[in-house]
């Protein structure tokens, strides 16, 4: 082959390469445009999830994604153990995001903040690096979820423009049920060897007799999240107010509800607790709580979520 017949194949060569290019890069651009997934990241792809249930690890938490979508919020009527609160709103999340597979343990608790703010966990209620964080109040974790954000932006785990946090109460039911209709995630009942609650007595000192597990020892729901149903209350980033918010994306982190008898303002627990019965422990039982205090019973977990744009 002579130099002009190389230099035409050399050519050719770089062209076809050059169109490859091209095509793959229109291909992504596609790709993304119809499945609206931000640009890849340092992790090779978008940080959105694709699945509901996808998992990924954050700074040392595993979270499982819950895609965008519509649900009904709330509870029928006719379901038992129903509270007057609870009357049913559609509600839009038009952003996906990612939840804790399990709560906060004691472990992470300490990796992450060090001491405990208050009381130490002890084997009455439940210790161990593996079982749920408790005497924690909605300030504080509301620092660990800021600390977590720290963390994941100064080590590139963590987007920019995402960060961890409480979920609304909106999130923390859509979550729960991760698609399911009734009043629990396993149907409009469950047995205790599908979630951590007492039995239904009257008598609080029978309920007493549990204590907080390790986390994730009873079955997950649908999207591969555990405990959402009994073992410790979860705070959520609402205000309490009696009738729930419904619409588009609610939070009512910044609007005060009714105020408590001294003055004070509670936010939203969500999920039941080992000391608490089944009817507690519903996908849709919401019960309000200080947020200085704390309790042997109330641990949180957390959500990572994309900043609204500005």
């Amino acid at each position: 082959m002579n130099t002009s017949q190389n230099r035409r194949r050399f050519l050719a060569d770089v062209s076809g390469a050059a169109a490859g290019v091209a095509v793959a890069r229109l291909i992504a651009q596609t790709v993304r445009a119809d499945t609206g997934a931000m640009p890849a990241t340092g992790q090779g792809r978008s940080f959105r999830g694709l699945q509901p249930g996808e998992e990924r690890e954050v700074e040392g938490t595993r979270l499982c994604w819950c895609p965008p979508g519509r649900f009904t919020m709330g509870s029928p009527p006719a379901e038992r153990g129903r509270r007057p609160d609870e009357a049913q709103v559609e509600v839009t999340l038009s952003r996906g995001f990612w939840t804790a597979k399990s709560e906060v343990t004691q472990g992470q608790w300490q990796s992450v903040m060090g001491k405990f703010p208050d009381r130490i966990p002890s084997p009455e209620f439940g210790e161990g690096d593996t079982v749920p964080a408790y005497w924690i109040n909605f300030d504080e974790a509301e620092a660990y979820c800021a600390e977590m954000s720290r963390r994941g932006h100064r080590s590139g785990a963590l987007p920019e423009s995402w960060e961890f946090r409480l979920p609304t109460e909106a999130q923390w039911e859509y979550a729960c049920r991760a698609g399911t209709t009734g009043a629990t995630a396993f149907g409009d009942t469950m047995t205790r060897q599908q979630a951590n609650f007492a039995i239904d007595s009257p008598d609080r000192s029978v309920r007493a007799k549990g204590s907080a597990r390790k986390a994730g020892s009873y079955p997950a729901n649908r999207w591969g999240i555990h405990d959402m149903h009994g073992n410790v209350w979860e705070w959520c980033r609402d205000f309490y107010h009696p009738q729930l918010p419904g619409g588009t994306d609610p939070d009512l982190y910044g609007v005060k509800g009714t105020p408590n008898r001294d003055g004070t303002y509670s936010r939203v627990r969500r999920g039941g607790a080992w000391i608490e019965p089944e009817s507690f422990c519903r996908s849709a039982c919401r019960l309000r709580y200080e947020s200085h205090r704390r309790s042997d019973h109330i641990g949180f977990r957390v959500v990572v979520v994309e900043r609204a744009s500005s």
